[in-house]
């Protein structure tokens, strides 16, 4: 019990003793700290990575490996240091032929790295392999247009101008094989839906791998004149051109038609300035049906439906 009673007497609550108590402790941790960080270790440590190419001709598709795994051998404070981010310096692989070089074994690297970890014994790489991405770096210039409209419009609005793109071609810089692939003109997607406004809009050029190209401008102007489209029905004279000598007969004189037209070039068409026209040059013997050409529409106009007509030879 007087054992007890002296430990006791010895932790109660005294500012002095504890402060010499913690002393003691912090003096005990720094010296198996230190003590075991002369010793040496084997461990596993991850360390930053980095290549050494051509970067002015050759771009990878795609990133590149950030990291590579090696089992370690060496000082406890030099594995501090690597594992801690104290000494971040990354382990470089050279690329003589970038374009040509896919992938590296892992136990290839070892003799590479053992020049870069001075003061650590590499005993094998743990990651098995790294691969590679990279090609030649090219540029070239894309035309630019607009994908269909129909989906953009609302209902029973149509073109009223040409589609103005300003400008209407980029120019695009990336890995070849990527570059190469791009087909022109590119079709700008518009994000709007239900247009029935005259449309000025500033649009992002969308390309594929966009991450790894670079796009100049990478926003174009897109511009086009909007109006509603009143529908007409009639019937419209025929008349066939290049007509050969052997026509014997063709069925109708009239073609019923149903035209789309701009509501601001409804009052000024007249049915009667419109004309289907077949033409017959290098028509084969026989009788079938042909779709008229609908003539004399306004501008912007669509032929919505025309009837055929069956010309015999």
């Amino acid at each position: 019990m007087r054992i007890i009673y002296t430990i006791f007497n010895i932790l109660r609550f005294n500012r002095q003793n504890w402060k010499a108590v913690a002393l003691c402790i912090i003096a005990a941790t720094v010296f198996w700290v230190f003590n075991a960080l002369n010793k040496t270790y084997t461990t596993n440590i991850s360390f930053p990575l980095t290549f050494d190419y051509d970067n002015e001709n050759f771009i990878p598709v795609g990133s590149l490996p950030q990291s590579v795994r090696l089992n370690v051998t060496g000082n406890g404070w030099e594995l501090f240091k690597r594992s801690t981010g104290v000494k971040p310096d990354p382990l470089e692989i050279p690329l003589e032929r970038p374009g040509e070089v896919k992938k590296i074994v892992g136990s290839g690297l070892k003799f590479s790295f053992s020049n870069q970890l001075a003061g650590l014994e590499i005993n094998h790489v743990l990651s098995d392999t790294i691969y590679l991405d990279l090609e030649p770096r090219i540029g070239r210039w894309i035309q630019v247009d607009v994908d269909s409209l129909q989906y953009n419009m609302k209902r029973n609005y149509g073109l009223t101008s040409e589609v103005v793109i300003k400008p209407d071609s980029i120019y695009v810089e990336g890995p070849k094989r990527i570059v190469e692939r791009i087909r022109q003109p590119f079709k700008l997607a518009l994000p709007h839906r239900n247009i029935d406004d005259d449309y000025r809009e500033e649009i992002s050029v969308e390309l594929p791998h966009r991450d790894v190209l670079k796009i100049d401008p990478a926003v174009v102007a897109v511009e086009f004149d909007v109006d509603e489209m009143i529908i007409v029905r009639d019937s419209v004279r025929l008349k066939i051109v290049n007509i050969p000598p052997t026509v014997s007969d063709v069925s109708t004189t009239k073609v019923p038609v149903v035209i789309s037209v701009p509501e601001q070039f409804r009052e000024a068409m007249k049915t009667d300035s419109l004309r289907a026209e077949v033409d017959l040059r290098n028509f084969r013997r026989g009788t079938r049906k042909v779709l008229p050409t609908i003539k004399g529409l306004p501008p912007y106009s669509i032929v919505v439906k025309v009837d055929s007509v069956i010309v015999s030879l």
